[in-house]
């Protein structure tokens, strides 16, 4: 019998606090902002008409808050994944980059031309962050085939995810093709996980802050 495809449409939570004061978050949380709850309302609405299975959901606060609002309007079973958190930025979360830089002088830059195997101090590298991602993916393709599945995760996440789809080695130097505020369709089968849309569908305006 032949194994259907899992449908894995990913999605950021909406802004908080840290968001807009540019702080990185990485597996610290901090509250949403008014603004960002009441856009994570709005999406409920906006994703209502859509065929959706389930939510899974990074276990951090500011996702699953997220999530929380979309499902008051979605009424779906809802699964948190620890694997689906954003990157451990180790000693740097918490600071903006301003701070960071006037601190260790030199120090972002010399880890981002590192690509995938950037690594904040005491933190993880980009390519760990993949990997547990991909592996929750995987696991979650096999628990429910043939679903589609509304994932609220990071922004980080979803980066990582699809730069890796895209081939990019993850440099400064690389364009930005990720719209902000929109969901993006991947899809498994038989342990492959590909991108099937990026930017696939608007989820209107939203307060503008740092994703990470």
């Amino acid at each position: 019998m032949a194994v259907e495809a899992t449908k894995f449409r990913l999605m950021r939570h909406a802004q908080t606090a840290w968001n807009r004061e540019g702080r990185i978050q990485g597996q610290i949380d901090s509250n949403l902002t008014a603004a960002g709850e009441a856009a994570a309302r709005s999406w409920g609405e906006i994703l209502k008409n859509q065929p959706w299975d389930r939510l899974l959901v990074s276990d951090l606060g500011r996702a699953r808050r997220t999530a929380d609002l979309v499902n008051a309007v979605l009424g779906l079973p809802a699964t948190p994944d620890s694997r689906l958190r954003e990157m451990d930025w180790g000693d740097w979360a918490g600071k903006t980059v301003r701070e960071i830089q006037d601190r260790f002088p030199g120090w972002i830059e010399e880890q981002e031309v590192k690509g995938w195997d950037f690594r904040p101090p005491g933190g993880e590298s980009r390519a760990d962050q993949l990997q547990r991602c991909r592996e929750a993916l995987s696991d979650a393709a096999q628990r429910w085939p043939g679903e589609t599945v509304l994932v609220v995760a990071h922004g980080g996440v979803i980066k990582s995810l699809i730069y890796r789809a895209l081939g990019r080695a993850f440099l400064p130097s690389e364009p930005e093709v990720i719209k902000p505020y929109h969901l993006h369709w991947f899809s498994v089968k038989n342990g492959d996980l590909r991108l099937d849309r990026l930017n696939a569908l608007a989820l209107g305006h939203g307060p503008e802050d740092v994703e990470s």
